[in-house]
């Protein structure tokens, strides 16, 4: 039987994961704080469910859409280096490694880009404490020599599904409030420009590049690289065809039925962030990534386009497993 270890696996994503492999007949095992199969801070018993298994998918770490208060930045921090390094030294100690492990990395490693998109191998990395995270992160996956395991960071652009980002998104355009999310200027504090979390005003009018991802291809990408032994390191999963602000904002509304969409513009975004602690960066920064990799190897993106994606999602009659045909059944 197929094994697979999904670490972090109480979250969105990890949820749908659990599902599919279940649904295809995998042997399915989790790590993480509690009612998993094993417990962060257990290596020994960590290496246990690793040994043998074919496939280790790291999804842990706590979630950015909180405020960059002193504590929880330290929070993000720890959270995904600590459990990262303790995946690599038990994969260390078993006879038997993954013959693949999968860690969550993200797209906003990139710089704000609304000149050119960024690629694997052109893209330029940008600064402040999310992109320090993501580097940081990266660093402890590729630490140490493990040979008889292939390592790949996925760089995911925002995952479109039925959780994240679309149940707010969706509230707010049924409200009225589905406009774009319009950039200013805005004070910046000493703590913010310290801990590099303050967002500079550069996109306008809603221009900032909004790169998403199906939470179906993030499944899908992760099937792909099960069966591609010759893909390792650095892959960006996101959509072939990137948006803006304005359009996604836009092409939701008309998936919705909604015609009016008043437009938040930066003071607005600031005190709702406060008001709800997350951080404007989220809404606000460029994100401008496109899948050189995935697209050179022929990985067929089942959702492409952004209509036919949130129309996939949002439709009520979307069934719980959809999309199980593509994950690799046992042999």
């Amino acid at each position: 039987m197929r094994r697979v270890v999904i670490a972090g696996a109480s979250g969105f994503i990890g949820r749908v994961l659990i599902a599919r492999y279940e649904a295809a007949g995998w042997q399915v095992h989790t790590i993480g704080r509690s009612g998993a199969d094993a417990r962060w801070g257990d290596t020994a018993g960590i290496a246990a469910l690793l040994d043998g298994s074919e496939l280790l998918v790291n999804l842990a770490g706590k979630s950015v859409n909180c405020r960059y208060t002193d504590a929880n930045r330290a929070e993000i921090f720890r959270s995904r280096l600590e459990t990262t390094a303790e995946l690599r030294r038990a994969i260390a100690a078993t006879s038997s490694p993954p013959s693949l492990w999968v860690n969550s990395s993200t797209a906003t490693i990139y710089r704000h880009a609304e000149d050119r998109p960024m690629t694997e191998s052109a893209g330029e990395l940008g600064s402040g404490f999310s992109v320090a995270v993501a580097k940081a992160w990266e660093a402890e996956l590729f630490a140490d020599d493990l040979p008889g395991t292939r390592r790949v960071a996925l760089r995911m652009a925002i995952v479109l599904g039925d959780g994240s980002v679309m149940p707010p998104l969706v509230r707010l355009a049924r409200f009225g409030l589905g406009g774009p999310q319009v950039d200013g200027r805005w004070f910046a504090t000493r703590a913010r420009r310290r801990n590099g979390t303050q967002h500079e005003f550069r996109a306008r009018a809603g221009a900032q590049k909004f790169s998403w991802i199906h939470i179906d291809d993030v499944a899908g990408i992760i099937d792909f690289l099960v069966e591609r032994p010759d893909i390792d390191g650095i892959v960006n999963a996101s959509s072939p065809h990137p948006s803006d602000n304005r359009t996604f904002m836009a092409t939701l509304r008309r998936v919705l039925g909604v015609r009016l969409a008043l437009p938040a513009r930066r003071w607005m975004l600031e005190v709702g962030s406060a008001v709800i602690r997350t951080e404007t960066e989220l809404v606000l920064k460029s994100r401008w990534v496109v899948p050189e990799r995935l697209s050179d190897a022929g990985y067929p993106f089942i959702w492409p386009d952004l209509e036919p994606a949130l129309r996939d999602i949002l439709q009520p009659e979307r069934a719980a497993g959809e999309g199980l045909r593509s994950v690799p059944r046992n042999r």
